[in-house]
C-alpha cells in the first residue's frame, strides 16, 4: 500500500476520533439531559465526562484526545512522520491508561472511549507501517 494511501486512511480515521472526543467534549460541557451513551450502571461514559478520570492534570480528559487527533491532522497533512508516530504512541499509552482505569478500577465500559481505542490503535499500526516502509514511493 502507498504512503498516500495510508496518509488519507489515517486521515479519516482522526477525523472519526475528533468526531468522538468531540461528543465526550460536548458531554462533559453542556451535560444534556439525552446521553445515548449511557446505557446501564456498567457501560456509560459518565466515568470519562464527570468521574474520577473527567480530567488529567486538571485538564478535561477528552480535550487531550481532541487536541491529539488535531496533531495528527497536521502531522499528516505536512507528512511529519516522526510526529504522528510519537502522537500515535502516546495516545495509545494515554487510551491504554484509560481503559485501565475504566475497567479495573472504575469497572465501567465507555462505548465512545473504546471507539477511540481502536480508532488509536489503528493510526498507531498505520504510523508504524509508514515509518518501516519508508522508501515506499509516495503516491
Amino acid at each position: 500500500m502507498s504512503k498516500g494511501r495510508i496518509f488519507l486512511i489515517v486521515k479519516i480515521f482522526a477525523v472519526i476520533g475528533l468526531i468522538l472526543s468531540s461528543y465526550l467534549l460536548w458531554q462533559q460541557f453542556f451535560r444534556p439531559a439525552f446521553q445515548p451513551c449511557n446505557i446501564n450502571s456498567f457501560i456509560n461514559c459518565d466515568a470519562i465526562v464527570s468521574g474520577p478520570v473527567a480530567k488529567t492534570f486538571g485538564i478535561s480528559t477528552p480535550l487531550y484526545g481532541f487536541i491529539g487527533y488535531i496533531i495528527i491532522l497536521f502531522a499528516v497533512f505536512t507528512r511529519r512522520i516522526r510526529l504522528l508516530l510519537f502522537m500515535a504512541t502516546f495516545g495509545l499509552i494515554f487510551c491504554l491508561w484509560l481503559a485501565y482505569i475504566e475497567l479495573f478500577v472504575l469497572k465501567v465500559i465507555c462505548p465512545i472511549c473504546i471507539g477511540c481505542q481502536l480508532v488509536i490503535a489503528s493510526i498507531f499500526s498505520l504510523a508504524v507501517m509508514i515509518n518501516r516502509n519508508k522508501d515506499v514511493k509516495n503516491q
